[in-house]
């Protein structure tokens, strides 16, 4: 019988995405496996259709190592985008993303124009109302010419009904004659 290959040693998952799509041995000093994990074979090959594999490393070795996860991270980001979109990648998503800001922002504007008009308008049918209630006030306080009261003054509207019954604290009542 054939000799079985030895387990892989504990922690280690087996070779990074990017020996598993070279098709090469992974080592311990492989310098893409803490970027591109032996779980995600699509990101690394969708950067490596774009970028290519030697540019990959050529660049993650060019830059600091604090900065190397970023880089790769952008790198996949950038490639998912052409996969999408070949032509523009990430600048036709933020594009995209640019034009939806503004749209948004004219329907903000919009909204709150719409806001302040009917803020507006219930101020102005506000102080319509209180007039006319107080006018209505008026009226039904003052004695007519043969000492008698007007009867309660009712304001009618398409949409309300006002009445002197309808303001709170308002309690109708003949004037006291001397």
């Amino acid at each position: 019988m054939g000799s079985a290959s030895p387990p892989p040693a504990a922690g280690v998952l087996g070779p990074c995405a990017a020996c598993k799509v070279l098709r090469r041995r992974c080592t311990d000093k492989c310098m893409l496996a803490p970027y591109f994990p032996s779980t995600d074979l699509r990101t690394f090959t969708n950067a490596h259709r774009v970028f290519g594999a030697g540019n990959i490393t050529k660049l993650l070795q060019e830059i600091p190592q604090w900065q190397r996860q970023d880089a790769a991270s952008s790198m996949a980001y950038e490639a998912n985008a052409r996969m999408r979109d070949p032509v523009y990648g990430c600048t036709g998503v933020v594009f995209r993303l640019q034009n939806q800001v503004s749209e948004l922002q004219a329907q903000l504007a919009r909204a709150q124009a719409a806001a302040a008009n009917l803020h507006a308008e219930n101020a102005n049918l506000t102080a319509l109302i209180c007039a006319r209630m107080s006018q209505a006030l008026q009226e039904t306080t003052a004695v007519t010419a043969d000492g008698t009261a007007p009867a309660p003054y009712v304001f009618e509207n398409d949409s309300f009904l006002l009445d002197g019954s309808s303001v709170p604290g308002y309690i109708w009542e003949p004037p006291l004659r001397t």
